[in-house]
């Protein structure tokens, strides 16, 4: 993969990740909204007015992350600052014992309610962003804040616990010890954190897997967009969605197009290779948009040329008339350039076209691990001699009678302007053939 792929591939996936984030933070926003009322039906008040004021600081850091993470000035340590911050105001909200609940109780007991659960859901927040390391990176925070809170409580004076449940402690001890308020199950809140951080282990393998899966997309999207490059948007899908389409080679009748710019030669030797790279980009961009909105297929350029076909990979009803008005349309819009382009630029330089019609073979040509879509056959050797032939003529298109036959036949009801801009030139020979061969020009 070069640099270039690389650096379009990890910016498709960053786009992923804000756009994944941006979810992660609507859906957060709506479960803490739905909280709020429940919260005030199940506590006394003013004690949710409190509750309020931590659902509005999740909210807030959510927003704080999905902003940062978008803005050109984030790096990735402020991710893993606010999932620090997340998991630390989480600690905070689930063991500091809440300063407006009208009676007391002590903090130890919070831990009697399962709250640990919680932390699930942050850390399954975690698995949009595609990110393993930041999902193991909140298994830590989880693990690390709770201990510190879990710390706390015991350390208080009046915590009563146990370390171990030993044959030395009798069941009526153990269940007196249980009995008090100020009671703390470290067996429990070990086993809490065990799970917790296999749990996001196998998360995070889950979310390495999904981003594998996701730079997959990602080259799909953009090896679908390099076929959008040379063949129509319905044929670039049928290749996309077939397994080695040209495996097997296949004949019929197509239309094959060659354009070229004739005096180039002379005009970039008198110019620098900026202008003339910048000249021959410009060109063949005005070209390949005509034979896109024909319907054709861009087959290669040519140094200062292209060749195009229409009815390849498949056969349509419309091949030949396309070909012709694709040729019509190019050097009417050559001209347009040229004549915008002012007489010191381009004075010099015209378009040359000359298009076929008749038998081609298709597939793939070249080694195993170097293979090549590619377009054979006498039409396609009959379309590059007419197109030189516009020199001999003193012409700038050339369609064979064959073209103009086909395109006729398929013209029922469409527009013949193009037929109409074309001229009976009568029969010539062409370099490399024996026999004559009838063409119209423009």
């Amino acid at each position: 993969m070069t640099t270039s792929d690389r650096t379009d591939q990890d910016h498709s996936l960053r786009s992923e990740e804000i756009a994944a984030q941006k979810t992660a933070f609507i859906g957060r926003t709506i479960a803490l909204l739905a909280i709020a009322p429940i919260v005030t039906l199940l506590s006394p008040w003013p004690a949710p007015i409190y509750t309020f004021v931590l659902l509005a600081a999740f909210i807030v850091l959510g927003w704080g992350a999905w902003r940062v993470a978008q803005s050109r000035h984030g790096r990735l340590w402020h991710q893993y600052a606010f999932v620090f911050a997340d998991f630390a105001l989480l600690t905070f909200t689930l063991i500091y014992p809440n300063p407006l609940i009208p009676f007391d109780y002590p903090p130890q007991f919070a831990l009697r309610y399962g709250a640990f659960v919680y932390f699930f859901v942050i850390l399954a927040g975690l698995a949009y962003v595609y990110q393993p390391k930041l999902v193991m990176w909140g298994g830590v925070c989880a693990a690390l804040t709770w201990t510190i809170g879990v710390g706390w409580l015991v350390s208080l004076p009046d915590s009563v616990f146990m370390w171990v449940q030993s044959d030395g402690i009798s069941v009526e001890t153990a269940l007196a010890a249980m009995s008090q308020p100020t009671y703390i199950d470290l067996g429990v809140r070990v086993q809490e954190l065990a799970v917790f951080l296999i749990a996001a282990g196998l998360l995070a393998l889950a979310v390495s897997r999904s981003r594998k899966i996701a730079i997959r997309q990602v080259r799909l999207a953009r090896e679908r967009e390099n076929l959008g490059r040379y063949f129509p948007e319905k044929t670039a899908q049928m290749l996309a969605d077939r397994a080695d389409p040209f495996a097997t080679p296949m004949e019929h009748k197509a239309a094959v197009l060659f354009a070229d710019l004739v005096a180039f030669t002379t005009w970039s030797e008198q110019h620098s290779p900026q202008e003339t790279i910048a000249l021959l980009r410009e060109v063949h961009g005005i070209l390949a948009e005509v034979v896109f909105r024909q319907n054709g297929t861009l087959d290669k350029f040519i140094g200062d040329g292209l060749m195009a076909t229409f009815g390849t990979p498949e056969p349509t009803s419309t091949d030949a008339s396309d070909a012709l008005a694709a040729m019509v349309a190019m050097l009417d819009a050559f001209e347009h350039w040229r004549s915008k382009s002012g007489p010191v630029t381009s004075a010099d330089i015209r378009l040359a076209v000359g298009v076929h019609y008749g038998p081609v073979v298709i597939g793939n040509i070249g080694a195993k691990n170097r293979l090549e879509f590619a377009v054979l056959g006498d039409t396609v050797n009959v379309a590059s001699r007419l197109e030189g032939a516009t020199r001999q003529i003193g012409c700038r298109g050339i369609a064979s009678g064959a073209l103009v036959a086909a395109a006729k036949s398929e013209l029922h009801g469409l527009d013949r302007r193009p037929l109409e801009r074309l001229s009976r030139h009568g029969m010539i020979t062409i370099r490399g053939r024996t026999e004559q061969i009838e063409v119209y020009t423009i």
